[in-house]
């Protein structure tokens, strides 16, 4: 209600300063350029969604409550300084390069302060950080292209100039540099991000305030290139802008394979527990699988099923990462119950994600195809390695289908708590019971292996899915239907 009121107020402003014909030009064409960024973000940004009401909030924030601010803040700043300024440089400019920036950027960086503080458990690295970041100066920039083009078109009104000042502008602001103020705050959460992956309290602390500071300078650059004409505007714009945009982007992208690296190779842990599928973990560690997976659960039932699973594999990327900073030495309050509760939402769910996850695993051929879980065999010693269930046998039992939207067969998920020694301790209760260890841990020779840890004994102790085809036929597979 709050940031609706600003919103609000803030039109109210932008109104009563160009005019109502003039606000809803401006307010039609700055539209336009506002959901291609959002998607961008969005698409970014899709390893490890966010809830919508995050992203939302951070949009109404820089659209109504931060661009009220800045609005009140630099007008102001502006006042005084034309009362106090004696010398020639016109204080408007000053305003512009010494005001304008700090204020900003400090306004568009307290939203990802109030995330950190209300759920600080959502952001898990650098990904996160830029796109609640670019996402709140998607929608400061929203709004202060309404006043820009409002503007414009009340000058080209009253000087008979057509529409000469409304398309420049335009096509600076939503064509050239629709990227240019998400550009500058994605350097305050480039900075976050990374202090919440460092070890170091310096490194938290001072992280953070570089980032920001770097988003002032470049901001105060983009404004200074104003001053000197066109020509320092296509500087500005070649030298600093665009190699800018490169870099983020790059750095943005590596760290989203790192967190599917991620994905690929701590779930498997949990598959050998038997809270997963073998398949699942390299299926859920790449967006092509996971995307594969969508259109399979959206044909074979309705939408929702495909907006159930992007739900799944979001708490399953977030339990991989939860157990990977646990294992490193991070500090995770609360650790126990955060994975339970993720693990519980990965099983209530599974008779929809396992055979999804499943098709795609086999049309999609794995890019770390020796992260393939190698399932170990039932040890006849407590406290030895136990093989997980049947998950999805050729022939179901009697009145236990495998089909989609059927239930798994297997109602009670692994118990929790038991006591085996985790990464770098003797002993401790962590985590679920199973295996919790690479998954090409085979068994004591002479155990008996086989589906569901039957069979007869073998040297090797290892066995795979009989429902899974090996990898040769995986390959092919794609082929086959092509040619189909």
């Amino acid at each position: 209600m709050l940031l609706a009121l600003c919103g609000l107020v803030m039109l109210g402003l932008v109104r009563e300063e160009t005019g109502t014909e003039a606000f809803f030009v401006g307010l039609g064409l700055a539209v336009l350029p506002a959901p291609a960024v959002v998607l961008a973000f969005r698409w970014l940004g899709r390893a490890h969604p966010l809830p919508w009401r995050t992203h939302a909030f951070v949009l109404a924030w820089g659209a109504c409550a931060g661009a009220l601010i800045a609005l009140v803040t630099n007008s102001f700043a502006a006042v005084w300084l034309a009362d106090i300024w004696s010398r020639p440089v016109d204080p408007n400019t000053v305003a512009a390069l010494a005001v304008a920036p700090v204020v900003e950027e400090s306004v568009k960086a307290t939203a990802l302060l109030l995330v950190l503080v209300f759920r600080g458990r959502l952001i898990r690295g650098p990904v996160d950080a830029v796109v609640l970041t670019g996402l709140t100066a998607t929608g400061f920039a929203f709004t202060e292209n309404i006043l820009y083009l409002a503007k414009a078109f009340g000058s080209d009104r009253d000087e008979g100039t057509g529409a000469a000042v409304t398309v420049a502008t335009f096509f600076v602001r939503a064509v050239f540099s629709p990227f240019a103020h998400p550009l500058f705050t994605c350097m305050t959460g480039l900075g976050a991000g990374l202090a919440l992956l460092s070890r170091r309290r310096v490194g938290r602390v001072l992280l953070p305030v570089a980032g920001l500071l770097l988003a002032m300078a470049m901001h105060a650059a983009w404004n200074g290139s104003t001053v000197f004409g066109p020509l320092g505007f296509l500087v500005v714009y070649v030298t600093l802008m665009i190699p800018a945009l490169g870099f983020t982007v790059w750095l943005v992208l590596w760290h989203r394979q790192r967190e599917l690296r991620t994905v690929r190779e701590t779930l498997p842990r949990y598959a050998l527990a038997g809270w997963l599928s073998p398949y699942e973990p390299l299926a859920l560690g790449s967006l092509r699988s996971r995307r594969v997976a969508a259109e399979f659960a959206s044909y074979h039932g309705v939408r929702a099923d495909a907006r159930r699973l992007r739900t799944y594999a979001a708490a399953a990327t977030r339990l991989a990462l939860l157990r990977s900073d646990a294992e490193r030495g991070r500090r995770t309050p609360d650790f126990a119950r955060r994975e339970r509760a993720l693990l519980d939402h990965l099983w209530q769910d599974r008779a929809l994600a396992r055979p999804a996850f499943a098709h795609s695993w086999r049309l999609v051929p794995p890019r770390a195809p020796h992260l393939l879980p190698a399932q170990p065999a039932r040890a006849a010693a407590p406290g030895g390695w136990y093989a997980p269930p049947q998950w999805w046998p050729r022939t179901p039992p009697p009145g236990q289908g495998h089909g989609y939207g059927q239930g798994a067969g297997h109602g009670a998920p692994p118990p929790y708590g038991r006591t085996f020694p985790p990464y770098g301790h003797s002993t401790a209760t962590y985590g679920p019971t199973g295996p919790m260890s690479h998954p090409h841990a085979t068994a004591p020779a002479g155990t008996p292996t086989g589906a569901g840890g039957t069979g007869q004994p073998s040297g090797g102790g290892t066995y795979r899915d009989p429902w899974v085809p090996p990898p040769a036929q995986r390959r092919q597979e794609p082929l086959r239907r092509r040619q189909w």
